[in-house]
């Protein structure tokens, strides 16, 4: 199973984007507190959609509790990373992926980082650039991994409107 944590989220848009893409996706999100806002309807409602009603997530007081209730492959998304999420096989991992971003004003701690330096990626940018958006961040990384998984339990074609709507 690929899961999604977020450590510390700051903003409730993107948290309602990531709560879109993980149900799209067909992944569990995690959130650490503290939040920097609430759960409610009001905050999450425009980016999160109804999508936000059917999301599998669970909330964290803490990291240390996060990290009791989950084992398996941790791979932290942060700018101090050295190579892209894209150089990691993600097929070898037998367990369960865990995808870690951290808060958007100061990342993931230095003090967790510095722990597993191996598992620790950036999505490459330009030089001066600090980070891409947190939401953003999470679907390019989330797909990544589907990708070389060759999206499994995932629809390849349309199914609403069906698969063949273009040619009709």
């Amino acid at each position: 199973m690929i899961n999604v944590v977020l450590y510390e989220p700051e903003i409730p848009q993107n948290t309602g984007n990531i709560m879109r893409t993980c149900m799209a996706a067909n992944c569990h999100l995690h959130l650490i507190e503290p939040l920097g806002f609430s759960m409610d309807e009001k905050h999450l409602r425009r980016s999160g959609m109804d999508y936000r009603k059917v999301c599998d997530y669970t909330i964290y007081p803490n990291w240390e509790d996060f990290k009791n209730k989950n084992r398996g492959q941790y791979i932290f998304i942060t700018r101090y990373g050295k190579n892209p999420p894209s150089s990691f096989d993600y097929k070898t991992i037998e367990g369960d992926i865990y995808l870690i971003f951290g808060k958007e004003s100061t990342g993931i701690p230095k003090e967790i980082l510095s722990k597993d330096l191996e598992h620790c990626f950036r999505l490459p940018m330009v030089p001066n650039a600090r980070s891409l958006n947190l939401s953003n961040c999470v679907a390019i990384c989330v797909y990544e991994v589907l990708r070389q998984l060759d999206y499994p339990n995932l629809s390849k074609s349309e199914c609403i409107k069906g698969e063949d709507w273009l040619e009709k």
